[in-house]
């Protein structure tokens, strides 16, 4: 019997899609799924949630929950980490301290200020979390969903020896859009996708072994599917690769769509199906999710129906490879560069094809990336790569140089108002980051 634990299993929408997924598998059916969260009420929610898959499929997988974060890891195969330190409260500040500076971030979950102090703020607990596996279960395999992903995974692959690679739905969710866009079905194509976190590209993406990018920019010249995506149709008609992440996201890694307000309105406020435009939104989003989350779950426990077909995560794919029936899998995994993008810092944290048998992971070689996209990766990679060096010898100092060659801060302000805006930031922060005491 294999044991799968989830930390941070209060996390209700990953962990319930997650359990389901495992369970898909005849290997993990009888399993054990350990739930594990530091606040009670959310974790008898997905304990209830996780018993009502387990009844609808008529499972006959354990499934335990814990307070009890050694007693979780005990004989664990593989774990899931879904955890987000601090709230909406101090994450408010990543985004209205830089706002007040001029500084209009839409998401502030990956990189610039607002995802480096997330960072700052995650990496203490993950590394708390990482050291209690590699004495408890040194060989299970980890799989990270905590954001932001780059700096995380990159942090953990530098201090520790887990097993840990991080993922990121939007590689594939991105090349199913792609294929809608075109009239393709998905299992007709492939694909090439390399770079960073939020910031990789469809180095190829072929329809039935044909090359389909004269497709995809015949799509977007289409108003309506121009309009579904404004900063990454932009992305891609003067870059010449369409880029993985959502244009809520990407608006805020570049200096060319949140600088002016006049830009904001023209490409951040009219796509998506949410407004990116509004710097508030992701407040807001939180906030409604902490008065909420309740109902929300209740009424999904209500509903006398329940979805038990595999969804598009490919957590329990990736663990059926490892340690269920073998099935090799292939995905985009976050990984230390070892050469397998030559024209990236060596060491830093990328998003590369993976492919995952009992053996364990082979990371694929991409080579070079095109030179464009080489440019705009090396930026960010660097800035996080200072940021994690900053976090591993408390130096604040380092921290302030990444965020100081962030493209949109840099773009904004002034390297005073940089550092203005950065001291106030760690002041708002001080007492979740013991790691510059």
């Amino acid at each position: 019997m294999k044991k799968i634990t989830f930390i941070g299993a209060g996390s209700f929408d990953f962990t319930r899609e997650l359990v389901r997924d495992i369970l898909t598998y005849d290997a993990f059916k009888d399993a054990t799924i350990c739930l594990m969260d530091i606040d009670p009420q959310k974790l008898s929610y997905i304990e209830r949630a996780c018993h009502k898959i387990k009844e609808a499929g008529n499972y006959p997988v354990t499934i335990e929950a814990t307070l009890d974060r050694e007693k979780a890891l005990e004989g664990a195969d593989g774990v899931v980490i879904t955890v987000l330190t601090a709230g909406p409260d101090i994450f408010r500040t990543d985004i209205e301290i830089p706002k007040k500076y001029g500084v209009d971030i839409c998401v502030g979950d990956t990189r610039g200020p607002a995802g480096i102090f997330r960072f700052l703020r995650s990496a203490p607990v993950l590394l708390d979390i990482c050291r209690d596996i590699e004495r408890i279960c040194p060989d299970a395999y980890v799989l990270n969903y905590t954001n932001p992903m780059a700096l995380n995974c990159r942090y953990l692959q530098e201090m520790t020896k887990v097993k840990v690679t991080g993922l990121c739905h939007s590689v594939q969710h991105t090349a199913k859009m792609l294929a809608d866009w075109i009239g393709a079905d998905i299992k007709d194509v492939e694909y090439t996708c390399a770079g960073i976190n939020h910031m990789a590209f469809y180095l190829e993406y072929k329809w039935k072994g044909e090359d389909a990018y004269p497709l995809i920019r015949k799509a977007v010249e289409k108003e309506e599917i121009y309009n579904e995506e404004h900063v990454r149709n932009q992305l891609f008609l003067h870059l010449d690769y369409y880029p993985t992440e959502s244009s809520g996201h990407n608006s805020e890694y570049y200096p060319w769509f949140r600088k002016r307000s006049d830009l904001i309105e023209k490409y951040c406020t009219h796509s998506t199906g949410w407004n990116p435009g509004e710097h508030a939104y992701i407040l807001n989003e939180y906030f409604r999710r902490q008065n909420e989350w309740q109902q929300d779950i209740e009424k999904w426990l209500e509903e006398p129906e329940v979805d038990l077909e595999r969804g598009q995560e490919y957590a329990a794919c990736i663990f059926n490879a490892l340690f269920g029936d073998y099935t090799p899998f292939d995905f985009n995994g976050n990984v230390r560069n070892e050469g397998w993008i030559t024209n990236l810092p060596e060491g830093c944290c990328v998003e590369v094809p993976v492919t995952v048998t009992k053996d364990g992971y082979e990371v694929h070689t991409v080579g070079a990336l095109p030179a464009q996209l080489a440019v705009i990766d090396n930026t960010a990679a660097r800035s996080e790569e200072l940021a994690v060096r900053g976090c591993i010898e408390g130096d604040k100092r380092k921290i302030f140089h990444a965020i100081l060659v962030d493209p949109l801060t840099s773009a904004v302000l002034s390297m005073d108002e940089i550092q203005q805006m950065v001291d106030e930031m760690f002041e708002a922060n001080k007492e979740y980051l013991p790691q510059f005491a």
